[in-house]
């Protein structure tokens, strides 16, 4: 008998990365290498889907040297990136386009009068990154598409279902319900391709995978794994680090940062409405984001700022490139300075951008905590492991604030929706004390917030 319970890979944006699940519920034998280069062009952003698919083949090769006899596999996925394959060949026609691919504009141009029964439908708001946008612009453009893929010669999936596809030699043509609600196809309340959103962006609802539940899929691959479960990659990190319920709320703080709490009710305030995961129930969460917030610190060195050097000036910041995410999407805010930073050192600059994700995910915490009050937040992602970060939110929130020390968290929880395991008994985390008080720091936050309206009004 195997010692590990489950193969788990992680189909991310800049790197891809599979591990195995033990009986201690620990992940071992990591493998990542890095994902395929994106290539920008403007509003287009495109990798070779065919180059991700063997590197995501070779990480899971390699990986499974040392799994043994253990067969299950779980999947976490990038979300709202697709293509459009072959269905015989398995040959992609299309680039992978990314989550991040801005093609869809126009889609949202062209749907604005119907966006509030968009979002009341789907939970998502009328935005460029979503894959039904992107889909709409490419039948449009490429017309002899559609008929292929409605007589099932072409297929269209996001990631996983291009995936599973190939990896099944085109018997399983599916998807999950996780991956499938942030297309823009989906009504959350009920788990189903919408007719009603089909037809506002002109997509024929039979040319899209058969959606299944979360977990529990039993997909037998032609490489002999078993498919469990299949998730997008923020749904596996919130599954692998908070509990369930509307108490807590994690902040992931990765390439882009992420707050998400579980929710039974859709948030009416901007925040997405994001489907978790389904079994045999809908799991629901509110999220609030920050773009591309790595982007905009990797040219300074972040890591050197301490506690103590934040607030040091009377500038404020916005520190996300391609755009203020939920609950604002404003495109056209993105790195912002409310002052010139001329005379400003390296430093001092990468001091104002992470006051500035410290000030946005501080104001998201309280304004989840006034809809319904939150008694602990989770940090998790790389860029939660600086201390400046660490001990900037919890002066500012109305929480006790932790940093989760487990790593990985989407393959981790990817792997525990596979295994029907828990974050409450896995969970292991660092409370952050605040050991130091900075009341120029929370009174430069409250500040912060004044001119941060002020700007949202002007544009």
């Amino acid at each position: 008998m195997s010692e590990f319970l489950c193969l788990s890979l992680d189909l991310g944006t800049t790197s891809i990365k599979a591990a195995l699940l033990d009986k201690n519920a620990g992940l071992q034998h990591l493998v990542s290498l890095p994902a395929p280069l994106i290539t920008q062009r403007e509003i287009y952003f495109e990798s070779d889907a065919l180059e991700y698919a063997l590197v995501a083949e070779n990480v899971l090769a390699q990986c499974r040297v040392f799994a043994g006899d253990c067969t299950t596999l779980a999947l976490c996925s990038q979300r709202s990136s697709l293509v459009i394959w072959n269905a015989a060949t398995g040959v992609p026609l299309t680039p992978l386009i990314s989550w991040q691919d801005a093609r869809g504009a126009a889609s949202c141009t062209a749907l604005q009068d119907h966006e509030n029964e968009i979002r009341a439908l789907s939970g998502l708001p009328l935005t460029p990154y979503y894959f039904a946008g992107k889909v709409r612009v490419l039948l449009a453009e490429n017309p002899h598409w559609r008929a292929r893929l409605l007589s099932g010669e072409y297929r269209l999936g996001t990631l996983d279902t291009f995936l599973i596809a190939r990896w099944s030699a085109g018997k399983h043509f599916v998807t999950d319900a996780s991956m499938a609600a942030r297309t823009q196809l989906l009504d959350i309340s009920s788990a189903r391709w919408s007719k009603k959103l089909g037809e506002l962006f002109d997509i024929p609802l039979t040319i899209l995978p058969r959606m299944l539940p979360s977990k529990q899929m039993n997909l037998a691959l032609r490489n002999g794994l078993i498919l469990q479960a299949s998730i997008g990659d923020q749904s596996a990190a919130l599954l692998a680090s908070i509990a369930s319920d509307s108490t807590e709320a994690l902040a992931n703080l990765g390439t882009g940062c992420f707050v998400l709490r579980y929710s039974n009710t859709q948030n009416q305030h901007g925040y997405l409405n994001t489907l978790v995961y389904q079994d045999n129930a809908i799991h629901l969460a509110v999220e609030g984001t920050l773009n591309s917030t790595a982007a905009a610190l990797a040219p300074y060195p972040a890591a050197e700022v301490s506690f103590a050097e934040l607030a040091q000036h009377d500038i404020f910041a916005l520190s996300e490139p391609s755009g203020v995410g939920a609950p604002y999407f404003k495109k056209s805010l993105g790195l912002t300075f409310s002052a010139s930073i001329a005379h400003l050192n390296e430093p001092e600059i990468a001091a104002l951008l992470l006051e500035a994700i410290i000030f946005r995910i501080s104001k998201m915490v309280h304004e989840l905590h006034r809809e319904q009050p939150i008694q602990r937040l989770y940090l998790s992602g790389g860029l939660a492991n600086l201390a400046s970060l660490q001990q900037g939110i919890a002066q500012c929130v109305p929480c006790a604030v932790y940093r989760l020390e487990q790593t990985e968290t989407s393959l981790l929880g990817a792997a525990m929706l596979a295994t029907n395991l828990n974050a409450d008994r896995l969970r292991c985390a660092q409370k952050i004390s605040r050991t130091q008080t900075h009341p120029r720091l929370v009174a430069k936050f409250q500040a912060w917030q004044n001119w941060l309206d002020e700007v949202l009004r002007e544009t």
